[in-house]
């Protein structure tokens, strides 16, 4: 279900909107024509432009599909491995003629994750069979809890996560460790895996995203030997040379693989000589009989006997380039053979540890973060390689995104019911080392029972270190450059035009007043001498994004989008305001506790208290900006001087 609606809501979307409102949405880049790079890593690379700039959502790593005409028609997808102002770098297997006019690219519905997904679920085994008697409460994890001394190779991790470490090494079946925001997840990830390499022993790790994936590899560098599996333009620039494909390239066997091609590559040549037989020509004639007449220089229905000759030449030809080719796919197998025999760490995204390169391998370990994203058809791919297994993770905040509202049990991750069934088996991280104390203390209470502490120093986390200076004409502007006010919530709760609105056709909401005031906000840090890459603008609706997007110069994403992520300063456009008190899915917690989560020195909150407190939480976080005097009740005088100082 969930395949289905992924493909359908692109395909819909390219049936629906022109090529120019696809572009204007960031998901299409139009009129591009292309040249050849050359060879890398095993893909042909393209390089796209066009005179007008590219401002689009398509990203480095993501999956493209190239088209001329209707795209629905084309078949041609690419792996975006660059882009700039006005060019994207493509790369793919194969580039037809037709590929370098005048073409669009269309960010593309990649279906081979779900086809991983569903082929390891119809061959499960042992190792998959026990995580779901785990699941079912068929089969009972060790219950005693046990504890490993080690020697630190990390000498500055806090009592928690050595303590999650010691546990995670001493479990004989699985471990989770839960990691809130902040906490330090990735390193003590590390310190495990380097732990475990000491041992003797051989792991998996990998995560949902690449980008999860690229964190521990540059935690790892250097450390201990170890290849990264995926498609090399997935790879951050960093990581290249840790990547399977590269090492493949560098490996003192790849010479002879080298040599191979260009004798593949002179044959080609000599086989342009020659009639090539395709059935126009070869008139129902089979290969052997070809060879068997042109030994007899024979010809037969109507084909010339020096037609017959040419025909035979270019099949021996031919049969030979498919000897080269075997040769050089039975070396390419030795190579990587060797390169994951020597890697006492593999480490992919779930979806590429399907990869046949690893059948044969046995695993001691398997390490998955970001468990808490993952569901349980895709954390499944990489728990099949080996029979023991750590998660880290934190289902307090965003469970995977599922489009088709009838697949909703698949937000049911692995991680949430084995912590819900299995609380022994679990251990939170308590340090959190992001943002000012005083930023932490509401999502603290609110979801995690008061548990987690401020590293030192915290304290001195203020918006002081970002400004030139804290004086301001504007009220408003006081409070929001004033230090000791690391949170503030904007309250339109008295202002008229405070009510969000729905575009024609669109199942988001937008809110006129709110996208305003979060770029007034943005543009007075600006103006004070704040990077705009150190602010960003959360808004749990798309459209939202769309609307503040068009005029603010810092990053506007969802929630989703911020999962994982931090910046220094961070504007929330909450966007529910009605006169009925409907909050819609600001209802789900998880995404207010990322959203509340992701600064470091500064939260803005931009909401409609009379709407907001219709729910416990929200009133909760009200009921406490007020209390600790970091609340500020708009008034019209002050949305007039704002709109006229910084509207920008």
């Amino acid at each position: 279900m969930e395949r289905k609606a992924e493909i359908e809501a692109m395909i819909s979307e390219i049936k629906r909107l022109s090529a120019l409102k696809r572009e204007k949405i960031g998901r299409a880049i139009n009129n591009l024509d292309g040249k050849i790079l050359g060879r890398e890593l095993g893909f042909t690379l393209v390089k796209y432009g066009r005179k007008t700039p590219i401002e689009t959502e398509i990203s480095v790593g993501d999956l493209v599909l190239i088209s001329k005409g209707n795209p629905l028609r084309s078949d041609l997808t690419a792996t975006v491995a660059q882009k700039g102002n006005r060019f994207i770098i493509v790369a793919m297997e194969k580039v037809p003629r037709w590929a370098l006019k005048n073409v669009r690219i269309d960010l593309y519905a990649n279906d081979i994750t779900f086809q991983r997904m569903e082929d390891n679920l119809k061959k499960l085994n042992k190792n998959t069979y026990n995580i779901l008697e785990f699941l079912l409460e068929k089969r009972k994890p060790t219950a005693k809890v046990r504890r490993v001394e080690f020697e630190l190779e990390d000498e500055h991790l806090n009592n928690s996560q050595k303590e999650a470490i010691s546990r995670a090494l001493a479990s004989k079946d699985f471990f989770l460790i839960h990691g809130p925001f902040g906490t330090g997840k990735t390193r003590t990830l590390i310190e495990l895996i380097l732990q475990e390499v000491k041992k003797g022993r051989k792991l998996l790790v990998t995560a949902e995203s690449n980008l999860a994936v690229d964190n521990i590899l540059e935690g790892l560098d250097g450390k201990v030997e170890c290849v990264r599996l995926g498609h090399p333009q997935r790879v951050s620039k960093e990581n290249i040379e840790k990547s399977l494909a590269y090492k493949v390239e560098n490996h003192q066997d790849y010479e002879r693989i080298s040599e191979l091609e260009e004798k593949i590559q002179d044959l080609i040549r000599e086989r342009e000589k020659y009639h090539k037989p395709t059935p126009s020509f070869r008139r129902g004639l089979s290969d052997r009989q070809i060879l068997a007449n042109a030994m007899k220089r024979r010809g037969s229905r109507g084909i010339s006997p020096n037609v017959m000759i040419s025909m035979a030449k270019w099949i021996k030809i031919n049969k030979k380039i498919d000897k080269l080719y075997e040769m050089i796919e039975d070396i390419e197998g030795r190579i990587v053979a060797d390169i994951l025999d020597k890697s006492p760490v593999i480490l992919s995204t779930n979806s590429s540890a399907a990869l046949e390169y690893l059948d044969g391998i046995r695993f001691d370990l398997i390490v998955v973060d970001e468990a808490s994203q993952a569901t349980i058809p895709s954390i499944l791919i990489p728990l099949s390689r080996g029979g023991r297994f750590v998660l880290a993770g934190d289902h307090k905040q965003l469970p995977p995104t599922i489009l088709n509202q009838d697949a909703i049990e698949l937000e049911k991750t692995l991680f949430e019911e084995l912590i819900r069934l299995y609380p022994y088996k679990a251990y939170m991280l308590d340090v959190q080392y992001r943002m000012n104390p005083q930023l932490m203390e509401f999502p603290n209470m609110e979801f995690y029972d008061g548990r987690i502490k401020a590293a030192p120093g915290l304290e001195d986390f203020t918006v002081e270190d970002l400004v030139d200076d804290t004086a301001c004409e504007w009220e408003l502007g006081r409070e929001l450059l004033n230090p000791e006010k690391p949170l503030l919530f904007i309250d339109t709760a008295d202002i008229e035009g405070k009510f969000e609105r729905r575009i024609r056709g669109s199942p988001s909401l937008q809110n006129q007043l709110e996208a305003d005031l979060a770029i007034i906000v943005s543009n007075l840090f600006i103006k004070k001498g704040v990077e705009p890459s150190n602010i960003g603008i959360i808004t749990p609706y798309d459209d939202q994004v769309d609307l503040i997007s068009s005029h603010a110069k810092v990053e506007v994403n969802t929630v989703d989008g911020y999962q994982g992520r931090e910046k220094e300063i961070i504007i929330i456009s909450m966007v529910r305001s009605n006169k009925d008190g409907r909050i819609g899915f600001l209802r789900d917690l998880r995404r207010l506790n990322v959203s509340l989560t992701r600064a470091r020195r500064k939260l803005v909150i931009i909401g409609d208290s009379e709407t907001l407190r219709t729910h416990p939480s929200y009133r909760r976080l009200i009921k406490y900006s007020v209390k600790r005097g970091f609340y500020y009740r708009l008034g019209r005088e002050s949305v007039r001087t704002s709109l006229s100082n910084f509207s920008g």
